[in-house]
């Protein structure tokens, strides 16, 4: 049993874990220009920091079944805080895209709490605990963009990654908060790994879960890896502060993360995360007007941000719903999945920016997202037509 108080206090804990791989995103033209490389090639910054949070959650996450999650993310969050330091300090753009990785790497603390607490709420419960993790999740995530756009504007670039480095020393003290788990698995680590094949392998809705995940966050971070660099373009020429306030558009999204999933128990996940794609798609056709009208990009951004949750929520759902007993193996492979499409959307994003602008940002956002409209429709299609045949 976890107290209202303890859900608080590890909402605040995902909220802050998270940040760090969002916090360069307002600030890769300013990085650029500090170490004289194109604009466009600073996307590379977002693409290792994804591939580095999936690499942490694929060889760390699972972990958490087998050893205690406090002293997991403790750990986690102490080699974050020095990742981040090395950022601040990286005296190339090479270097910094080796210590961006590690910042994602690291970055993993939400992804250890979410599955363990959730297993700690009583079933009456649980959908709330986990939708108020999940809301700090999302709003470390619009803090990170914000925050990070006025620091780096005030002080530079370098000045935010000492602060969320500051910031996850003071994280230490409330991961304590973090009650023990009694739900451990005497399972070793080779087996944990070679256990996350035979799920991917077993558990047909897993990967659908996973593929859909992977091409909705790959179009979503093909915007935001490209965004600040678009953004810092004629007509707008917009700084730091003002990109990142671009963040904010995302409270749209997080005030109606619990009517989401309440939804997907009233309506189920299957349509949730059609819609949630497709609405994406949709997004990108407002995208594509972005070069001649801030409104038009506004709305593409706050479509893109609905779009991208309904389709989180109703994925996650489906895979929480499958073994109790392998939550966190579970939560690994859809995040990994997730993630790895965030690393190649921000990298296809920056292809397509570079290119063609907006029109090929929209281009590529279109393309994955309905693409998960397309492998979601086809799995129910077949999965219907398996029960026809069974009844025949």
């Amino acid at each position: 049993m976890i107290s209202p108080r303890q859900v608080f206090l590890m909402a605040l804990c995902c909220a802050l874990a998270v940040s760090p791989i969002y916090y360069h995103q307002p600030l890769l033209p300013q990085i650029a220009s500090t170490f004289a490389v194109p604009s466009a090639r600073g996307s590379l910054i977002a693409t290792l920091t994804q591939l580095g949070y999936a690499m942490g959650l694929l060889l760390f996450v699972p972990l958490a079944d087998g050893v205690q999650p406090r002293k997991l993310a403790t750990r986690a969050i102490i080699a974050n805080a020095v990742a981040l330091l090395a950022c601040a300090a990286a005296p190339s753009f090479f270097a910094l895209a080796l210590c961006s990785f590690l910042v994602g790497m690291t970055s993993i603390s939400a992804q250890i709490i979410i599955p363990s607490v959730s297993g700690m709420a009583t079933p009456e419960t649980r959908g709330h605990v986990v939708g108020s993790l999940l809301g700090g999740l999302s709003s470390g995530v619009l803090l990170a963009r914000t925050l990070s756009g006025i620091v780096g504007a005030l002080w530079g670039w370098r000045s935010i990654f000492v602060i969320a480095s500051a910031i996850d020393i003071g994280l230490l003290l409330v991961i304590r908060e973090l009650p023990l788990s009694n739900a451990l698995a005497a399972i070793r680590y080779r087996e944990l790994m070679h256990s996350l094949a035979g799920l991917v392998r077993k558990e047909q809705l897993l990967r659908l879960s996973a593929t859909m995940g992977f091409l909705v966050f790959a179009a979503f971070s093909a915007l935001w890896a490209t965004l600040a660099v678009l953004l810092a373009r004629a007509p707008y020429h917009y700084g730091p502060a003002t990109i990142g306030a671009f963040g904010l558009i995302g409270l749209v999204g997080l005030s109606v993360s619990p009517r989401l999933g309440a939804i997907v128990d009233r309506v189920g996940a299957r349509h949730v995360a059609t819609a949630g794609a497709l609405t994406v798609a949709i997004a990108f056709a407002f995208v594509a007007a972005g070069a001649r009208s801030l409104t038009w990009l506004i709305v593409g951004m706050v479509l893109l941000d609905l779009g991208n949750r309904a389709s989180f929520i109703a994925n996650q759902a489906r895979i929480y719903a499958l073994r109790p007993e392998a939550r966190s193996r579970l939560n690994t492979v859809f995040m990994v999945s997730y993630f790895l499409g965030g690393a190649v959307g921000a990298a296809l994003g920056g292809a397509g920016a570079l290119h063609a602008a907006w029109l090929g940002l929209a281009a590529i956002g279109a393309l994955l997202s309905l693409a998960a409209v397309v492998v979601n429709t086809l799995a129910y299609a077949r999965s219907s037509s398996a029960v026809a045949d069974g009844h025949a």
